[in-house]
């Protein structure tokens, strides 16, 4: 992601509101307390993308994973055939994106590009070893999170499948 994205947090107020935004829009926090949220908002980045956007393009180096809190994003993934690409996912509010590499260091397997205008909340791989380093249980509490989020997601896109044959 470029560094041309206006940070809405500058002038202090998204802190104020992050915490309690974090609680009740995303299903990735619901395991944390509102004491946990102020421990942990000062690990996360505010971040707004205007609609055509990509966040980032298969194959980039992985940084980030999003929290999209207002917003839809659309993933598309490179066929075999040049140039062509197939839709893998729109995701909106609550859903947790590009956590595919977060973890284990890999590149982008997709792109992702702003359908309509996105209000993210963004973990740095930096960021997130810095807060389990500081909050351990915080950070496992987030990992259960984003694992029930991306659970629910990867369940329904069993049943879409199997819903075709």
């Amino acid at each position: 992601m470029s560094d041309e994205f206006r940070d809405p947090c500058a002038d202090g107020v998204c802190r104020e509101r992050l915490c309690g935004r974090m609680k009740r829009e995303l299903s990735s926090f619901s395991f944390l307390e509102e004491a946990d949220l102020d421990e942990m908002a000062g690990f996360f980045e505010c971040r707004q993308v205007q609609a055509g956007e990509t966040l980032w393009r298969e194959g980039d180096a992985c940084s980030f994973v999003a929290f999209v809190i207002q917003g839809r994003l659309e993933v598309k993934k490179q066929t075999e055939f040049a140039d062509k690409e197939v839709v893998v996912g729109v995701y909106g509010r609550g859903a947790v994106v590009g956590e595919i590499c977060f973890f284990d260091g890999s590149r982008r397997a997709e792109t992702a590009q702003a359908l309509a205008h996105l209000d993210l909340i963004l973990l740095t791989r930096d960021s997130y070893e810095r807060l389990v380093e500081a909050h351990p249980v915080l950070g496992v509490r987030l990992l259960e999170g984003m694992l029930l989020t991306v659970s629910t997601r990867l369940r329904k896109s069993f049943e879409r499948l199997a819903a075709i044959f």
